[in-house]
């Protein structure tokens, strides 16, 4: 089984990601990332290879980071310790010191006794799949063994999050003067920084979640649990709630009467602001294919394109960069402003999306009328052969039979899972009723033809 997830290596701490494994995994970075044109030149110049690493505050993180920054110093690699900070924050600060590679510890919006590893090349951007296969390969290779002088040093990135809350700042057009924002920092990365960066924009600021101890990380808080959100927005009369989750690439919002608001509606009022703006470039917006139908209605309403993708930033990314796009993510709140960041990043997401309320003068309920959400339904069909799901004559044509009956008033999709025996149904209606109908009778059909 490959050792790279969709987003690095994840997996229990101390259980499968060990100390050794981590250990392992930077050494073999150091060899495959300290290859190329520009860490020979580096090496030319009498320079050690370079990289930023940091953690959110799960109390695993203490250790993996700790394992890391051994095995990237002992393989000739200089480190800078940017301590417990967003993912984002990471991506951005190996841009700007102009590093050769960066690590972020964190299981993003996991619980706390999972953690992961996610590794960054120069500039800050994902590694495609093919460096992730070279770098697991190379664990069981030799590794780089400096002595002496040669070996790298382990520094404290005093300045790292001034110098990520200074960048954001500077990405705003429009100050948040007069706007009462509630922030959930889901008790993880965000919880010193996200405060402060939104204070510093001008926003009057609660906060909730925003007491990691090391193990209440996510833990009813955030952008994968609204509810407490919503409460707190209502309770202390705010316009506007913001959640992050655990590493902070991810933003999600309510509205002042507790209502959530999603990152396809989140996308939608960016879009249309950065195109008025001339900044969305080509009009294009990128969106997986789980993004809702109004959204693709609300965009083309506005003469803006909707590029689609596989689900997962990083297909969305890849896309970006394909076509030179300045916006893309997904309905569960990464959403991408590759102006301004090379990955999701749910503070600029949220300081955005708050500094358009402040700059239009609405509501965010008023802004995000710009998207009708169309009631959306998806079954999970377990024990089910997924390989078949694209090519069983009973199941297409009841997926043809269940489109023809909807028409321009919704859509369906059905998207074998890449990992399980299960293949999820998806159905988008102008009314929960026929959603559900539908979705159910196409599960019903997935569970009689696929069946194992």
């Amino acid at each position: 089984m490959p050792l790279f997830g969709t987003d690095g290596v994840r997996g229990l701490a101390n259980g499968p990601l060990t100390a050794d494994l981590a250990l392992s995994l930077a050494q073999a970075t150091a060899v495959v990332l300290g290859q190329g044109r520009t860490a020979e030149a580096r090496r030319a110049a009498g320079k050690r290879l370079t990289a930023v690493v940091a953690r959110d505050p799960r109390v695993s993180g203490e250790f993996l980071s700790a394992a890391v920054e051994a095995g990237l110093a002992s393989s000739g690699v200089d480190v800078l310790d940017a301590g417990v900070l967003p993912t984002p924050a990471t991506a951005f600060l190996i841009a700007d010191m102009d590093a050769d590679f960066g690590v972020m510890v964190s299981a993003s919006h996991n619980p706390a006794p999972d953690n992961g590893i996610k590794i960054f090349a120069r500039g800050g951007v994902k590694l495609p799949d093919i460096v992730e296969q070279r770098i697991e390969h190379a664990m069981a290779g030799p590794k780089l063994q400096p002595t002496g002088a040669a070996v790298g040093r382990i520094r404290r990135f005093a300045d790292a999050e001034d110098r990520y809350v200074v960048h954001l700042l500077a990405s705003l057009p429009h100050r948040l003067d007069g706007i009462h924002v509630v922030l959930d920092c889901a008790h993880g990365a965000a919880s010193g920084v996200s405060p402060e960066t939104f204070r510093d924009a001008g926003a009057q600021v609660t906060v909730i979640g925003a007491d990691p101890d090391g193990l209440n990380i996510n833990d009813g808080v955030g952008s994968t649990h609204l509810d407490k959100l919503a409460a707190a927005v209502r309770a202390h009369g705010a316009q506007v709630g913001i959640a992050h989750d655990g590493d902070a690439d991810r933003c999600l919002a309510v509205d002042a009467e507790g209502r959530v608001v999603d990152g396809d509606q989140i996308m939608a009022i960016l879009a249309v602001a950065m195109k008025e703006r001339g900044q969305l470039a080509h009009d294009t917006l990128v969106a997986t294919v789980m993004s809702n139908l109004g959204l693709h209605r609300a965009m083309a309403e506005h003469g803006i394109r909707v590029e689609q993708t596989a689900v997962g930033d990083r297909y969305v990314l890849e896309r970006m960069n394909e076509g030179r796009f300045s916006l893309g993510g997904e309905q569960s709140g990464h959403v991408i402003m590759s102006d301004f960041a090379t990955t999701g990043d749910g503070l600029l997401t949220g300081l955005h999306l708050v500094g358009e309320m402040a700059r239009q003068g609405k509501t965010l309920a008023e802004l995000a009328s710009i998207m009708t959400v169309y009631p959306q339904v998806l079954v999970n069909v377990t024990g089910v052969d997924r390989s078949r799901a694209n090519t069983d004559p009973g199941v297409s044509d009841a997926v043809a039979t269940a489109a023809a009956a909807l028409g321009d008033s919704g859509r369906v999709l059905l998207r074998p899972s890449g990992t399980e025996p299960l293949v999820r149904v998806m159905v988008e209606a102008a009314s929960a009723e026929d959603a559900h109908r539908h979705a159910e009778t196409l599960a019903e059909v997935v569970r009689d033809r696929l069946a194992l």
